[in-house]
């Protein structure tokens, strides 16, 4: 990795389009992020410590764990960077900073290209299953477990489901509407494989996503969606989830009309990271953890 752990929490932004789109979540599970940056700051936020030389110990001794490649907190974050990294191919950096601003979309409508529903439905899927890998990963649970995943989405808390809600919102409301669940699972489960190769984010983490071949990790894929479709439909349904509404709380800095939702998909995608940045959020955090309880032994 080119950058260490203490060096990507520093680097995470307090404000910018990404922490703004978030912040208009906090509606759908109020109160559970707090935009924590710096890795010194999680550590006093995650453990309660505040003697500089604790903190400074367990810092140290979370670094060593990070780069102790066997563990794969290296290969989770690696995920969280992929998947939002495929999706911004696109970006303007200019427009991230703009944060403090209403940003009118009529200037950009035609350097946006919303994304095919076909696409959109692949692409929340494999998230899916990225958020399943990482999971596993950061639990150590050495096979990719479907089931565990789906019993652990309930106790999802901080960052972690923050990071689980804007997928629901930002990649499946927003962009396929309020059947969004029935639109992906149509797609995923109709879908043939040799347009699963196609997809630039499958392309990326293939590799990591169980079976030898594209039909084996297409039902991989599949299934992980099928399993979790309670979960996220549970959250919709509980929250009175609605294109929307999502809309309207992001209107506090994006100047749309509610009939171009597609376009306000693509601009998050040009414009955001929330998987990239809640995933180093994550990461600190089990990283945090368990080098406390290794300080402490």
């Amino acid at each position: 990795m080119s950058q260490s752990i203490i060096q990507l929490a520093d680097n995470l932004p307090s404000e910018n389009i990404t922490i703004s789109a978030l912040k208009a979540l906090d509606f759908v599970v109020p109160g559970e992020w707090q935009n924590t940056v710096g890795f010194a700051n999680m550590v006093r936020e995650i453990t309660g410590k505040k003697d500089p030389d604790k903190i400074q110990k367990i810092s140290e001794r979370a670094l060593w764990i990070y780069n102790d490649e066997s563990l794969g907190y290296q290969k989770a974050i690696w995920l969280y960077q992929i998947v939002d990294n495929a999706d911004s191919a696109m970006g303007m950096a200019a427009m991230a900073n703009k944060v403090s601003q209403s940003i009118s979309f009529l200037g950009f409508l035609n350097k946006l290209t919303p994304k095919a529903d076909t696409i959109q439905s692949v692409d929340l899927c494999i998230k899916l299953v990225a958020e399943l890998i990482a999971f596993c990963i950061l639990n150590r649970i050495p096979i990719y477990s479907i089931p565990d995943f789906v019993k652990a989405l309930p106790n999802y808390h901080n960052e972690a489901v923050m990071r689980m809600a804007a997928l629901v919102c930002f990649d499946g409301l927003i962009p396929l509407g309020p059947d969004f669940l029935q639109v992906s699972g149509r797609t995923i489960n109709g879908l043939n494989p040799a347009m699963l190769e196609q997809n630039p984010v499958f392309q990326k983490v293939s590799g990591l996503i169980p079976g030898n071949n594209a039909q084996n990790k297409l039902g991989f894929i599949s299934q992980t969606f099928n399993s979790a479709q309670g979960w996220m439909g549970n959250l919709v349904s509980s929250r009175g989830l609605k294109p929307a509404s999502i809309l309207g709380k992001l209107q506090g800095f994006v100047d749309v009309a509610d009939d171009k939702l597609d376009y306000v998909a693509a601009f998050l995608d040009m414009t955001t990271n929330y998987y990239e940045h809640t995933g180093i959020q994550t990461v600190s955090r089990y990283l945090i953890n368990e080098a406390a309880q290794q300080v402490k032994k």
